[in-house]
């Protein structure tokens, strides 16, 4: 009982809609100002008024300075992730979609700053890389936007039985302790991950530092490494909660929809870009064929109900 109270204390502490919004207005200022200073580095060295050895493509371009503030609006909605997690499945996971695909419009910035803008746009990797980034940011909106209109679909109400209500706490409460143990440890992965981006832009040579071809995966790559954990712990709480065959699918569907993000931060290119496709839209034809199992069971029982009367 006593773990109970104290697990519901952290979850409110780290958790609560008053953190949320606090942590909001803290990064947005945050944003704000690691803009500002990214300009101001990007002048000084333009001006030759401080010297770094062989800086990264980061520090040449004022429009790259764009990247470290959504830099730090990313990690914010990373923890919006995590807050959604105990109050809706599909809301969870909508997030992880928009997350990725706010990589993606991220990406963009630094892809801006590394165009060449010449007759031999299409062998020129980096053009090539914006290319394919812009043409997946449009196709990512787009498949998130189908996402929320199948999310938003009920087609049943919930059984108001004790036993299906108590079925229902218990799995809301195991999904606050993984969203309250996660917060640490987001907070541990973005520490270490800063620490690491700040030594590839001041020393890109160092032999610890974070390559610069993997700066868009630095943190990311980590955090979504223990989503799929979470992922799989969740699905096997929900097996207490329900075993209705096309609600554990969906569930499973997510998982799969998850290690296909994370497998696309280990490739670059073309291979990145459909892999980060492929998860969202296999993600949208689960919610999809989950639905239409729901309406399904829905007119079921409203004929059975009707058959009663």
């Amino acid at each position: 009982m006593e773990i109970s109270k104290l697990s519901e204390k952290l979850y409110q502490k780290l958790l609560s809609k008053k953190t949320k919004e606090k942590s909001e207005r803290v990064i947005l200022w945050i944003a704000l100002v690691s803009f500002i200073i990214h300009l101001l580095m990007i002048g000084l060295i333009h001006f030759n008024i401080i010297t770094i050895n062989e800086p990264s493509n980061l520090l040449k371009n004022p429009i790259a300075a764009i990247y470290t503030p959504f830099s730090f609006i990313l990690v914010y909605e990373v923890y919006l992730l995590i807050y959604y997690l105990p109050k809706s499945t599909s809301t969870y996971i909508s997030k992880q979609y928009e997350i990725i695909a706010l990589i993606i419009i991220r990406r963009l910035f630094k892809d801006l700053s590394d165009l060449s803008l010449s007759s031999n746009w299409f062998s020129i990797k980096n053009d090539l890389q914006f290319t394919y980034d812009l043409l997946a940011s449009v196709l990512l909106f787009y498949l998130i936007y189908l996402f929320h209109i199948q999310r938003t679909k009920v087609y049943r109400t919930i059984e108001n039985s004790k036993k299906h209500l108590s079925s229902i706490s218990k799995f809301i409460n195991a999904k606050k302790w993984i969203a309250t143990a996660l917060v640490p440890v987001l907070l541990i992965i973005a520490i270490y991950s800063f620490l690491n981006w700040s030594i590839s832009i001041f020393h890109p040579l160092e032999a610890d530092a974070v390559s610069f071809k993997n700066i868009n995966n630095i943190f990311f790559e980590q955090f979504f490494n223990i989503l799929i954990i979470a992922d799989v712990i969740l699905l096997l709480f929900s097996f207490f909660h329900t075993d209705e065959f096309h609600k554990v699918i969906r569930n499973s569907g997510f998982i799969i929809s998850t290690i296909l993000i994370r497998i696309s931060f280990s490739v670059s290119g073309i291979i990145n870009t459909i892999l980060i496709i492929s998860a969202i839209l296999f993600g949208l034809l689960m919610l999809f064929i989950h639905n239409k199992f729901e309406k399904q069971l829905a007119e079921e029982i409203q004929a059975s109900n009707e058959i009663e009367e």
